[in-house]
C-alpha cells in the first residue's frame, strides 16, 4: 500500500493520469459557457458586483457614506403606516393567515447513551415538524397578552423573558409588542449573578421562562428578586413547587391564556420602548440596550432590502439565541414576509449533532430550510469537519473532490458557477443543511475569506456577511448577493449611514492610502436610545448631531472605492507591547484559526511584556494523530499538558503565522493547550462565540503567570 501511495505521489505520473479529467473539464467549460452565460443572467450579476454601492454624502473620505439606492433620505419603514411591531404582525396575519408560521418538532423519545469515557448523554428521537398558522399564532398572542394583563402586567412596564430559542419566545414577544409591555431579554446561558443583576436593575414583576431554566438556574435566583411576583413557564410539563420561594406565583403559559376576559388594550406608539436587550457581556457586566419600536422597524427595513425575494416560499431555521439581536430581527422579518420558521437548537441541527440519536434525522434534514443565519464559529466548524472527512476518503475520491473544488472555486471568484460539480460532487455536502439553502447570513464576528469561499463552493449559495450591533438593532451593513468579493461586510443599509473618525493612537486616519480608515460610527433611525438606567454611559457611546443619532462602535473600518466596508481592527483588541509595537489580538486570532490543529484560540498580551502568548483549544482528532506521529501516548487531556505537544502545536501555528505574513512580534511565543471546549455554558465565550477576554484571563491566570515566567 505504501509503495502504491509513493508511486501515485509522483507529480509527473499524477498529471498524466489526471489529463483525461482535465481535458473533460476544459471541454465541458467551453461547450457550456455561452448558453449558461446568457441563460443565467451572470452578466447582470457581475455588473451589480462591480457597481458603486455607497457614496459619501459630504464628498469627503470620512463620510458619512450612504447607500446609492436610498441616497436622498434614510428608510424608516418597509410598509407605509406599519410603524410599530404590533401593526407589522397584524399586517402579516392579514396577508398570510392560513399559511404555516411557527414550527416545532415533537420529542418522540429520549435515550441515555454512555460514551467511551463513561459520560452519559441524552439522545433524542424526534418526529416531523408540526406547524402553527398565522391565524393560530394570532389567537395565542391575543390570549396570552390578555392573560398577562389580567395578572397585573401594566402597559409601559417591563416584563422579562429568560428562555431558549423556541416558538413560545416569539409568541411572548408578539404578545408584549401588542400590549405595549417593553420586553427585557436575557441569554439562556447567562450565569445566576448576571440574571439576578439584570432582573433587579429592570425592576421586573413578571418573568417568562422554561421549566428547564426554572429548575436549573432560577431556583436560586428568585429569592434575590424582591420585585418579582409572577413567573410563567412555557412548557406543558408539570410544576413541582418544592424549593421555590413563597410569595411568587408560578403558572404555565396555558393557564395564563385561560385567564379572564379581554382587558382594555393599550397599543404602542413608534417612540414607545419595545425591548430592553441585555448584551452578552463580552467586555464586562451586561448592559441593557433600550430599543423603541421605530428603531426595530427601521433596522429590519434595511436588512430585508438585502435579501432578494424574501417571502412565503422560504423556510428559515431558527436555532441561534433569540436574545441576540440578529436572531430576533431575522425571525420578526420572516414572520412579516410570510416565511415559515422551524425551531431547532445547536444540539439537534444536523444528523451528526450531539443530541440526535445515531440513525435519526437532524432538524435541517427534516425542515430543508432555504434561509439560515450562522455565526462564523459554526461555519468554521462545518468547514473543518467537511475537510476532515475529505482527508479520510480514498486517494481517487479525494483527488476528484479536490479537482472539483478548485475548479468551482475559480468559477466562483469570476462570478460564475459549476452546475455539474454542484450535482455530482457537492450534492451530498449540501444535504448536511437540508439541500435547499439559497442564502446564508453571517454575523456576530468577522468571517474568514477561506470559510466564506468554502460555503460558496460546497453549499452552493451566497453568504451575506453583515455588520451591526445591538445598539443599532443589528443593522449597519450587509453584502449584496451579487457581490463576489470576500473579507468585506458590504455597503450601508438603506436605513443608516456610516462615517469614519480618526484614531491616531492606533494609526488609523481618513487620510490613509489606498483607502480611508478609522473608527466606525453608525447613524440613522435604527440607532437605539441608550442604556437602561446607565444614562451616564450614553455620552461615551452615543452622539447627537444635526438631528441624527450616532453610535460609536469601537470597531475600525476601511471604506473601499465602491462604498463597501471592511472591518480591520477593534480598539479594545489593540495592546501596546513593552517595546512599543501595537498588536491586534483579533487579527492574530483570525489568522491562526486557519490552522487545522486549532478549534479555538485566544491571543493574550501584557503591556509590561514584550511578547504575545496564547491559549488554544486543539482539535481532538488532529492532536491525537499528531501525537501518534511523534510517538507520544496518552488521553486527550494528558496530551494537552504534555510539553512536547505544546512545542509541536506552537511550531505549527508559527508556520501558519509566517505563511500568512504576520509580523514577528504578533506571533505567539508560548501556548497553553486547553482540553475543555469554550462554549457559552462555560462563560468563556458569548452566545455568538465571541471571546470573553476578562473571563479567559481570570480562568487561565496561573498559566499566564507561568508563560510569562512568574513560576
Amino acid at each position: 500500500t505504501r509503495l502504491r501511495e509513493n508511486f501515485l505521489s509522483n507529480s509527473a505520473l499524477q498529471s498524466f493520469l489526471l489529463f483525461p479529467i482535465h481535458l473533460l473539464i476544459w471541454m465541458y467549460s467551453i461547450l457550456s459557457f455561452l448558453p449558461w452565460y446568457f441563460v443565467t443572467g451572470v452578466r447582470q450579476r457581475k455588473f451589480l458586483s462591480r457597481r458603486i454601492k455607497a457614496r459619501s454624502t459630504s464628498g469627503h473620505p470620512e463620510g458619512p457614506y450612504r447607500s446609492v439606492d436610498h441616497f436622498d433620505c434614510l428608510a424608516v419603514e418597509d410598509f407605509p403606516g406599519k410603524d410599530t411591531l404590533d401593526k407589522l404582525f397584524k399586517h402579516a396575519v392579514e396577508r398570510y393567515g392560513p399559511d404555516p408560521c411557527l414550527g416545532t418538532r415533537e420529542i418522540l423519545s429520549e435515550e441515555n447513551e454512555t460514551q467511551s469515557n463513561g459520560k452519559v448523554f441524552k439522545k433524542l428521537i424526534l418526529g416531523e415538524y408540526t406547524w402553527l398558522s398565522y391565524n393560530e399564532v394570532e389567537s395565542i398572542v391575543n390570549e396570552f397578552g390578555s392573560g398577562l394583563a389580567a395578572l397585573g402586567q401594566k402597559p409601559k412596564s417591563t416584563i422579562a423573558i429568560f428562555c431558549e430559542t423556541r416558538a413560545e419566545w416569539m409568541i411572548t414577544a408578539q404578545a408584549c409588542f401588542r400590549r405595549n409591555f417593553p420586553l427585557v431579554t436575557f441569554y439562556a446561558t447567562l450565569g445566576e449573578e448576571a440574571i439576578a443583576y439584570g432582573l433587579n436593575e429592570t425592576g421586573i414583576t413578571h418573568l417568562v421562562t422554561s421549566m428547564e431554566l426554572l429548575d436549573s438556574k432560577l431556583k436560586n435566583v428568585l429569592p434575590q428578586i424582591p420585585s418579582l411576583k409572577q413567573v410563567i413557564y412555557v412548557d406543558k410539563k408539570k410544576y413541582n413547587a418544592e424549593g421555590f420561594p413563597e410569595g411568587i406565583s408560578i403558572r404555565s403559559m396555558e393557564a395564563v391564556r385561560e385567564l379572564g376576559k379581554l382587558p382594555e388594550n393599550s397599543t404602542p406608539e413608534p417612540s414607545d420602548l419595545a425591548v430592553v436587550m441585555y448584551t452578552s457581556g463580552s467586555t464586562g457586566r451586561p448592559k441593557g440596550v433600550m430599543i423603541v419600536h421605530s428603531n426595530l422597524i427601521a433596522g429590519m427595513t434595511g436588512q430585508c432590502e438585502r435579501i432578494p425575494d424574501l417571502g412565503p416560499k422560504d423556510t428559515y431555521i431558527a436555532y441561534l439565541p433569540l436574545a441576540h439581536v440578529l436572531e430576533m430581527t431575522a425571525e420578526i422579518s420572516c414572520v412579516t414576509y410570510g416565511c415559515r420558521i422551524g425551531y431547532s437548537s445547536p444540539q439537534t441541527l444536523s444528523d451528526q449533532s450531539t443530541r440526535i440519536k445515531k440513525g435519526s434525522k437532524g432538524d435541517c434534514s427534516v425542515l430543508k430550510p432555504t434561509l439560515m443565519a450562522a455565526v462564523p464559529e459554526i461555519m468554521d466548524r462545518i468547514n473543518k469537519n467537511v475537510m476532515s472527512k475529505v482527508q479520510e476518503m480514498s486517494y481517487i475520491q479525494r483527488t476528484l473532490f479536490t479537482l472539483g473544488y478548485k475548479y468551482k472555486l475559480e468559477q466562483v471568484k469570476k462570478g460564475y458557477d459549476a452546475p455539474v460539480c454542484n450535482r455530482l460532487l457537492f450534492g451530498k455536502v449540501k444535504k448536511l443543511l437540508g439541500g435547499n439553502v439559497r442564502m446564508m447570513l453571517s454575523g456576530g464576528a468577522p468571517l474568514s475569506s477561506d470559510t466564506q469561499r468554502f460555503m460558496n463552493v460546497c453549499f452552493c449559495c451566497p453568504v451575506g456577511q453583515g455588520y451591526g450591533l445591538t445598539e443599532t438593532c443589528g443593522a449597519g451593513t450587509i453584502t449584496e448577493v451579487a457581490d463576489i468579493s470576500t473579507g468585506r461586510v458590504g455597503a450601508p443599509l438603506v436605513c443608516c449611514e456610516i462615517r469614519l473618525r480618526d484614531w491616531a493612537e492606533g494609526g488609523y486616519t481618513t487620510k490613509d492610502t489606498p483607502n480611508p480608515r478609522g473608527e466606525i460610527l453608525i447613524g440613522g433611525p435604527n440607532v437605539t436610545t441608550g442604556y437602561f438606567r446607565h444614562e451616564g454611559n450614553d455620552n461615551d457611546f452615543f452622539e447627537d448631531e444635526k438631528g441624527q443619532r450616532w453610535f460609536c462602535t469601537g470597531d475600525i473600518g476601511e471604506v473601499h472605492p465602491d462604498g463597501c466596508l471592511q472591518i480591520v481592527d477593534r480598539k479594545k483588541d489593540l495592546v501596546k507591547l513593552q517595546a512599543g509595537e501595537y498588536v491586534s489580538l483579533g487579527k492574530v486570532e483570525s489568522a491562526l484559526k486557519t490552522c487545522p490543529l486549532v478549534d479555538n484560540i485566544c491571543a493574550y498580551a501584557n503591556s509590561e511584556q514584550n511578547f504575545v502568548i496564547s491559549f488554544v483549544v486543539p482539535n481532538q482528532k488532529k492532536l491525537t494523530d499528531l501525537a501518534k506521529e511523534k510517538g507520544i501516548e496518552g488521553t486527550f487531556e494528558e496530551l494537552c499538558v504534555h510539553p512536547e505537544m505544546e512545542k509541536e502545536v506552537l511550531k505549527r501555528i508559527t508556520d501558519v503565522a509566517l505563511k500568512i505574513k504576520l509580523q514577528r512580534f504578533e506571533i505567539p511565543v508560548k501556548v497553553h493547550l486547553s482540553p475543555e471546549p469554550w462554549t457559552p455554558e462555560t462563560g468563556l465565550v458569548t452566545d455568538a462565540f465571541k471571546l470573553k477576554r476578562k473571563e479567559l484571563k481570570n480562568h487561565y491566570s496561573d498559566h499566564i503567570e507561568r508563560m510569562y515566567g512568574g513560576k
